[in-house]
């Protein structure tokens, strides 16, 4: 069997769906994780599934890539890392409550949620954003689809305009390869982004 043309099928609408990419909400989330990192912010994020793989390879990356050997230091956390937390959480109070009640123990004013979801209507991270929101956070939203509730609560749009689960993960990762790889660099201006 020939499966040639189903690659270059799915090649052809992730390269299409990059195009389709806002630049300007990249450039704020630069700026964004810039002020954290110079303000010595958390950088909270959160996801399901593949999405919890996401935030948590973000973290990685901040963590170490863009920390080890720098004055300057990012101070990433991964809330779906902690396994015990989580599953007494959603055993005790609810799954929807898995990511709000850890922001709830260390969340401050100024520091940057990064909530993950391909819909945009998880509801464990709609409502830990919300909070996030209303407690002096910025919402960093990683969506796809039509981007969900996440995207009218958030400050920050890095929204791949796609109805596919697959290629809106691929771009999710894309997005942290692609500020490691700006921020990583060259001298920077002062971030206005963030609140």
């Amino acid at each position: 069997m020939d499966y040639r043309p189903a690659i270059y099928a799915y090649f052809s609408q992730l390269k299409h769906t990059i195009d389709l990419i806002d630049v300007d909400e990249l450039q704020k989330a630069c700026d964004c994780l810039l002020k954290a990192r110079d303000e010595k912010r958390f950088v909270y994020t959160m996801g399901n599934g593949g999405s919890a793989a996401t935030a948590s390879h973000w973290a990685g990356d901040f963590n170490k890539g863009m920390s080890l050997g720098r004055n300057k230091r990012y101070r990433f956390i991964a809330l779906n890392d902690n396994q015990p937390t989580m599953l007494s959480l959603a055993n005790d109070v609810s799954y929807e409550a898995v990511f709000v009640e850890q922001l709830k123990n260390f969340l401050e004013p100024g520091d940057v949620v990064l909530a993950i979801s391909g819909s945009g209507n998880s509801e464990n991270i709609v409502k830990a954003s919300i909070y996030g929101k209303a407690h002096g956070a910025t919402i960093v939203a990683l969506t796809g689809y039509d981007g969900g509730k996440l995207d009218k609560i958030a400050d920050i749009h890095l929204h791949v305009p796609i109805d596919n689960m697959q290629v809106t993960e691929d771009l999710h990762m894309v997005f942290d390869h692609l500020l490691m790889t700006v921020l990583g660099y060259g001298n920077h201006p002062s971030p206005q982004s963030c609140k």
